[in-house]
């Protein structure tokens, strides 16, 4: 029961910041490592020197591996946590039953992530025209992440109101089509994890 406060005749309410907000709990499932990503990970702030190990300037020439001298670490992890933030979203958005803005957000974090393989690779984003699974193919992904690179492509808003209007777009995508583009989606983020987390 609130306090009066003797001083001014006021009841003494909690503040709204004393209210509770740790009691509004928003249940989710997710993918553990992704929510630790996003809760412990891919800070710009954490390591903004190399260490010698993972500096790319001092590499032997004769060294075989695919990551260019004038790789963009930084920029790649940046970019991977979007990737990550996107993924994070397209989960609620399904749970709000949003299938659209959840497949949307699946082929943003897929783009993001495949994208910040071209920046730890090539120091640059590459060059593309919405087709996810060409830019897998310059980036060099396997085959099978040029497969759900291809699944995930149609859900380019641009390219998918072409032929839908946007208020017919979450009628067509059922929830169980969704659940199957974050899992593709996810697919994608493990394999450049791999990449850029390892670099």
């Amino acid at each position: 029961m609130p306090q009066m406060d003797a001083s001014n005749g006021k009841h003494d309410y909690p503040s709204q910041d004393e209210v509770t907000w740790h009691n509004q709990k928003v249940s989710h499932q997710g993918d553990p490592e992704l929510e630790r990503l996003l809760e412990e990970g891919v800070s710009l702030t954490q390591e903004t020197i190399l260490p010698p190990s993972r500096s790319y300037q001092h590499r032997d020439e004769d060294e075989d591996t695919a990551v260019q001298s004038d790789s963009d670490l930084q920029g790649a992890l940046g970019l991977f946590a979007e990737a990550a933030q996107d993924m994070a979203t397209s989960g609620l958005e399904l749970g709000l039953g949003r299938h659209f803005a959840c497949a949307d957000f699946c082929n943003q974090a897929a783009e993001k992530a495949t994208q910040s393989v071209s920046l730890l690779r090539f120091g640059r984003r590459s060059m593309y025209d919405h087709d996810l699974r060409a830019l897998g193919a310059l980036v060099g992904a396997p085959e099978e992440i040029q497969e759900e690179l291809a699944i995930l492509t149609p859900f380019h808003p641009e390219a998918f109101h072409a032929e839908t209007p946007p208020e017919e777009a979450d009628e067509l995508i059922s929830a169980e089509q969704a659940s199957s583009y974050i899992q593709s989606a996810r697919h994608v983020l493990r394999w450049a994890r791999a990449i850029v987390l390892n670099a």
